[in-house]
């Protein structure tokens, strides 16, 4: 029998972790007590199935994964913190949500745009978005901010943290798809990278929109005749094809985690994976521990059983 296909996040001294019809947050109190908070999950493909066609579900999953992970930090947030109160509420969410991403698409669709059309400007013989070295300048730019952000955010203490608890999360989940015994013993000696880890898509995200940049932009007409009303419609124009972008994004990604990471596969999501050396790091017993409680949570409750919070 093949294991359910889990995914997870690195909360604020904990994991959350995603199953099929279950959503669990296991958070390491200050007490040094383990709490799972264990939420029935219905998708939105499940409700719609269309949505859960390929190349239209990785733009959905994308969405719901964002709200959920936003949902599990307020949540992870609190308990590491013993701070009262609620989680964020669907109006400050929705605001979280809106400015994050467009502080993303600002940072990796609107900044390097900019900066190639500047740097085409002033180098010898120049270059404008209809040419190939506009797109191919935009790409190392991109991979450059993303790189910097990854390797800067990692020197924060706090983060460095966060990103132990995204190894510990890889390797429950490994040793969970290897039919591995569920024990910290087990998992410990498996490996903190994972082809189907959120850094990989993001790069593969960058590495697909760069692709389809150059080969689509450079043939499309001028959409307006002032020049900058024009480099913002092609901004604009960006930031839409993400959604389809993400989509193939997504189903790159499956496919590769299927496949183990063999092969082509391999040598697909070989950067994929150097990226998690930046962030991940290699867990304690402790952070493991959390890691395999949210898990087995996700993985053995019933789909029907109703929303819970228990203390190991």
């Amino acid at each position: 029998m093949n294991p359910a296909n889990v995914g997870g996040q690195a909360v604020i001294e904990g994991v959350m972790m995603k199953a099929p019809s279950r959503l669990c947050v296991a958070v390491r109190r200050p007490s040094g007590e383990i709490l799972v908070k264990n939420d029935p999950l219905r998708s939105l493909t499940s409700r719609w199935p269309m949505l859960g066609w390929p190349f239209l579900r990785g733009p959905v999953i994308l969405g719901e994964t964002l709200v959920q992970g936003m949902k599990a930090l307020s949540f992870s947030a609190q308990q590491a913190l013993e701070e009262e109160g609620e989680e964020l509420g669907s109006w400050a969410l929705l605001l979280t949500l809106l400015v994050a991403i467009g502080a993303g698409l600002g940072l990796f669709v609107a900044l390097p745009h900019l900066l190639s059309l500047a740097l085409g400007r002033v180098v010898p013989g120049g270059y404008d978005t209809h040419s190939f070295w506009f797109h191919a300048v935009d790409g190392v730019i991109k991979v450059a901010i993303f790189g910097a952000y990854l390797w800067l955010i990692s020197l924060m203490r706090d983060i460095r943290r966060v990103f132990e608890y995204h190894g510990a999360e890889h390797k429950a989940i490994f040793c969970y798809e290897s039919g591995g015994e569920l024990c910290v013993e087990a998992a410990r000696g498996y490996p903190r990278l994972h082809p189907r880890c959120g850094t990989a898509f993001l790069l593969v995200v960058l590495a697909v929109s760069i692709l389809v940049f150059a080969v689509a932009l450079p043939f499309l007409p001028r959409l307006a005749e002032n020049g900058w009303i024009n480099q913002a419609l092609l901004i604009g124009l960006k930031i839409l094809l993400m959604l389809p972008i993400a989509g193939a994004s997504y189903e790159i990604i499956r496919l590769a985690g299927k496949k183990q990471g063999r092969g082509f596969w391999g040598a697909l999501i070989w950067p994929g994976l150097q990226l998690q050396r930046l962030t991940t790091r290699e867990p304690s017993d402790d952070q493991i521990e959390i890691a395999l409680a949210a898990l087995k949570a996700a993985t053995a409750t019933p789909h029907d059983e109703g929303p819970s919070i228990c203390v190991l």
